[in-house]
């Protein structure tokens, strides 16, 4: 075990190295595999985690539970209505509670600047399962499933088409930029990757080709990898400009003629779920066609969400591997 990673916190991949990302990759294809043989060695023993879900969730949720369970931690599930997470008591407060009774906490909810608070207050490793800002546990869980399929990251080109600015994007350019895998990003100029974020990467000297353009067939030209995620995040299908948005992203649906569009045989299609694709909403993001083809690895993806928390787990407060 890389032993800087014990009691630290799981923010966002901007905090860990190349060597730890493949580190934390390799531990969870080990304890997939274990799983698959029927291994529990139970590193977690007489752990306890609070989940704090500001958010509902299918597979955060079931991942953090199960990985609790198969290495015998007990998880609290802490949902936004069971607790008084900054309403009749502050979260400094809750966080010092919190950390007085728990070995960590996860959590998955609206700001970054709440995980930062839970940290700092509560004194024990907090990690993110989702925020605005982004969405670390899915990448690991991306990175795993391209790890899996591949065996490589070099010369491995990944293309997102859609929404360029949200948790997902952000996390995407992070992640391959630390790893060394070229990735591309299509959208409209509207939703064009932060200047933040990619002046990050820059920082960092990655070795990966970051590319950004509007023009989806250029985009996806030589891709391994298609990745995409829903146009309309949770709590804004009410919102008055969702109509305006998913317009500007029609041209960027994933569909089969994007897919032939890579000119390889060998692309696969990547998905964070839940995904818009029966043909039921009219803002679908991917097409059944490709959803349900066999170049789709989306439920492989949903699957690694388990091993790589569980990963994350056992690195930062387990035992011995």
């Amino acid at each position: 075990m890389i032993k800087n990673l014990y009691n630290r916190s799981f923010l966002t991949l901007k905090d860990y190295t190349k060597d730890e990302i493949l580190f934390l990759i390799d531990l969870a294809i080990k304890l997939k595999s274990e799983k698959k043989s029927g291994i529990y060695k139970h590193r977690l023993k007489n752990k306890n985690i609070a989940m704090i879900f500001e958010l509902t969730s299918t597979r955060t949720r079931c991942a953090a539970s199960v990985a609790c369970f198969d290495e015998g931690a007990h998880a609290e599930f802490l949902g936004k209505n069971e607790i008084q997470l900054g309403k009749k008591e502050s979260l400094k407060d809750t966080a010092r509670v919190l950390g007085r009774m728990f070995d960590a906490i996860l959590f998955r909810g609206y700001k970054q600047e709440t995980l930062v608070q839970l940290k700092e207050y509560s004194g024990i490793p907090v990690v993110n399962a989702l925020t605005d800002d982004f969405h670390p546990t899915q990448m690991l869980a991306d990175l795993m499933t391209i790890k899996e399929h591949f065996n490589k990251f070099k010369n491995i080109k990944l293309t997102y088409l859609g929404d360029g600015i949200n948790n997902t994007t952000n996390s995407l350019l992070i992640g391959s930029a630390k790893i060394g895998m070229d990735i591309t990003i299509t959208s409209p100029k509207k939703y064009s990757p932060k200047k933040e974020i990619l002046d990050y990467i820059k920082s960092i000297n990655s070795e990966s080709k970051i590319e950004i353009t509007e023009d989806p067939y250029k985009a996806v030209k030589g891709a391994d990898i298609i990745y995409t995620d829903v146009w309309i995040s949770m709590g804004q299908e009410k919102d008055t400009k969702s109509k305006e948005k998913i317009e500007l992203l029609k041209p960027y649906k994933v569909n089969k003629k994007i897919m032939d569009s890579t000119g390889k045989d060998s692309t696969i299609f990547l998905h964070c779920l839940p995904a818009a694709h029966d043909g039921k909403v009219h803002n679908m993001e991917v097409t059944d066609e490709v959803f349900e083809s066999e170049k789709s690895f989306v439920f492989d993806q949903a699957e690694n969400r388990l091993h790589t928390i569980k990963a994350i787990l056992i690195s930062i407060i387990g035992g011995k591997n």
